[in-house]
């Protein structure tokens, strides 16, 4: 057996008895015959096609679409938020198919910030797996913030920090027991996400054409009032795709499953192919919706101290007290839920900083369940950030911690497509093209035109930041994350004396997957197509 010497902690190896050791020889022993180097399956490979469907559904429909959907219509109208989220819905579908296919072919834990480093520079995997678990960090503490924020749709007598604390605990716990634990919370609580976005989206339907409390048609009036459709001019048209960033977030984190996903080489594709389509279905559905039947003039949309999600207000149009009280509690759900896979990715992302020499080794260590539980704990601590909203206020807290996220998730997007280019020119140049699982049709155009993109967008977003008068703390929560990736970049570069990985000596061979393992496994048969089937759905 082998494995990483730098997760060694004073001397002992990074698992915790005998037991763990003997199962890491199991995975050892079942790739045996594997024609390649597989060193990464040190994590148990536990969740099936469908909990990791629904997570990755799961990690996307959270605050993002519940609560920052009502700031975007305050500050840019319904014209730019539908904009806006159509071309960044383009921008993560073309970054999902280049990550699904590195994915597929070397399903690690680490995914594309390990793809970072073994083709692009050790300095650049390095930054980015940093920022991005920070990245994931700053995610769990803005959801227990949003908690707060869903909670006082009831009452504002309650503690906030308190129920906060109660929920961290929570998530820490499902989250330190085993991951097919984790995966069936999960698949669960995005379960009934899904099923409420569909009803929400019949309800909108029918709001609009006249079934509210006033019996009134409303059609397209929301956008022809003072000032729609199109709010605040270029910068409230800028200023709404750091939220759609926030809202999108997470699709990429998916591919983090891989390391413990039966299967990778054929589920991985069937999750890039299909479960995208239905996020943008959802997303771009509900944002039409919202913008049809909710004037970006509403009361508490964008307010300092509270937010009420559009999603509860049209479910009040319907003149149901109780159905804004169904729908508000669905969001409270999966406000939890977009936290438990924040913590679910960080964990996996320090493991892997951990693993690849880019952390100390104690992060690796795995419980007898083969899950990293000193990761989960350090980055359950970092979350304690959502604390800090007894001081300056949840409504503030959130809108901070909602750029930081979103911008973060660009450079992950853009990171995503410069690695995807060098990918696939190494894989021509060593003529093993042909071995991929599932290839991104888009290529090379597609990673391309993501790069060039999210440079644009990143770099005027923060328009809201200087006009009408120049605000330091907005100024800082959209740019911030710029020097600081930049800064680690140059300093482990420096430090370590990386260069850039030649295509000649690019490691396409360790802990590789082929296209033949995707023949190995493929079930035939009626039952096959049933399961496919309702693999879709569910």
């Amino acid at each position: 057996m082998t494995y990483d010497h730098n997760l060694e902690a004073d001397g002992k190896t990074p698992y915790d008895d005998a037991d763990m050791l003997a199962a890491a020889d199991g995975h050892d022993a079942e790739h045996e015959q594997h024609p390649h180097h597989i060193q990464s399956d040190r994590l148990k490979r536990s969740l099936s096609a469908r909990q990791v469907q629904m997570i990755a559904i799961g990690g996307t429909i959270g605050t993002g679409l519940f609560l920052g959907t009502g700031k975007s219509l305050a500050t840019g109208g319904p014209g730019s938020v539908l904009i806006a989220y159509l071309v960044v819905g383009c921008i993560v579908f073309v970054t999902m198919l280049s990550l699904g296919e590195m994915a597929a072919f070397i399903p690690v834990a680490g995914s594309f910030c390990t793809f970072a480093g073994r083709f692009v520079d050790d300095a650049f995997g390095f930054a980015l797996t940093w920022n991005y678990w920070f990245n994931d960090a700053v995610s769990m503490a803005s959801d227990l913030v949003a908690l707060q924020l869903v909670l006082q749709y009831w009452t504002d007598n309650f503690p906030g920090w308190a129920v906060s604390l109660i929920f961290w605990f929570l998530l820490i716990a499902v989250n330190i027991l085993t991951v097919s634990a984790y995966g069936e919370v999960e698949y669960w609580l995005s379960l009934l996400k899904v099923v409420t976005i569909i009803i929400f989206i019949l309800l909108g339907i029918t709001v609009n054409a006249g079934g509210n409390i006033g019996h009134h048609y409303i059609g397209g009036e929301n956008w022809r009032i003072p000032g729609a459709p199109f709010v605040g001019g270029l910068g409230g048209f800028a200023s709404v795709f750091v939220t759609a960033a926030f809202a999108y977030g997470g699709t990429e984190s998916i591919a983090i499953t891989a390391g413990e996903t039966m299967h990778p080489t054929k589920n991985l594709p069937r999750v890039v192919r299909n479960v995208f389509w239905r996020i943008l279905l959802f997303y771009i559905l509900s944002i039409l919706l919202i913008g049809l039947d909710i004037p970006y003039t509403y009361p508490s949309l964008n307010s300092k101290s509270t937010r009420t999600s559009p999603f509860t207000i049209i479910f009040e149009q319907v003149g149901a007290q109780l159905a804004g009280s169904f729908i508000n509690a669905v969001i409270l759900t999966s406000v939890l839920s977009a936290g438990n896979h924040a913590l679910f990715a960080g964990t996996r992302l320090l493991y892997t900083l951990a693993r690849e020499g880019h952390a100390p080794g104690v992060f690796g260590r795995l419980n007898r369940n083969q899950v990293p539980w000193v990761a989960v704990l350090t980055t359950g601590l970092i979350s304690g950030l959502c604390f800090g909203s007894s001081f300056v206020g949840a409504g503030d807290l959130w809108n901070w911690l909602q750029n930081i996220v979103g911008v973060s998730n660009q450079l992950s997007w853009i990171a995503i497509g410069i690695t995807s280019l060098r990918f696939r020119a190494a894989l021509a140049r060593q003529g093993k093209t042909h071995l991929l699982p599932f290839k991104n049709w888009t290529y090379p155009i597609g990673p391309w035109i993501c790069v060039v993109l999210n440079v644009v967008i990143i770099l005027v977003q923060g328009w809201t930041s200087f006009a009408p008068r120049f605000s330091a703390v907005d100024f800082i929560a959209f740019y911030i994350e710029l020097p600081v990736m930049l800064v680690m970049y140059i300093a482990w570069k420096v430090i370590r004396r990386t260069e850039t990985v030649g295509l000649d000596n690019m490691d396409l061979e360790t802990d590789v997957h082929t296209v033949d393992e995707e023949r190995n496994v493929e079930e035939t048969g009626w039952w096959a197509r049933t399961k496919r089937i309702s693999i879709w759905f569910f």
